[in-house]
């Protein structure tokens, strides 16, 4: 026979922090995809990808080389050997990680708001605004 804690034992989970649990779960992931001239509102815990964040950090890093090629190689390779420079690949990593992603859940617009890789609205930069049309979507498909 399965154990089980006494009635006065069990934890008793208040309704409005069950209802909290739920909505938090029913929305795992949310991402925002736009680019720097199109500004959102993303709430803590979105993942804005900005489109345009490769080219503006390769821009950042070549304007401080020098103009002979040989000169920057050697420039570059110094910096990239370097916490900043590690920091940069690491950036440039997740710019090119984002667009991989934007492009792989079908984002044809920006700015754009997808929830779980699978709804997206678009056009609307703020985040609470955008997810809200999708709750209320995905609410008539049941």
């Amino acid at each position: 026979m399965p154990y089980s804690l006494p009635q006065s034992r069990r934890r008793r989970w208040p309704l409005p922090l069950a209802a909290l649990l739920i909505a938090a779960t029913a929305q795992a992931e949310t991402w925002v995809v736009t680019d720097q001239a199109h500004p959102v509102t993303a709430p803590a815990g979105v993942r804005v990808i900005l489109l345009d964040e490769q080219q503006r950090l390769e821009e950042r890093l070549s304007r401080s080389l020098p103009a002979d090629p040989r000169q920057a190689t050697t420039a570059v390779q110094r910096f990239m050997a370097t916490p900043e420079g590690a920091r940069l690949q690491a950036d440039l990593a997740r710019a090119q990680q984002g667009a991989a992603d934007a492009w792989s859940a079908g984002v044809e617009k920006i700015p754009a708001v997808v929830v779980d890789r699978k709804y997206v609205v678009y056009g609307e930069p703020d985040v609470a605004t955008a997810t809200r049309l999708i709750d209320r979507a995905r609410g008539m498909q049941r």
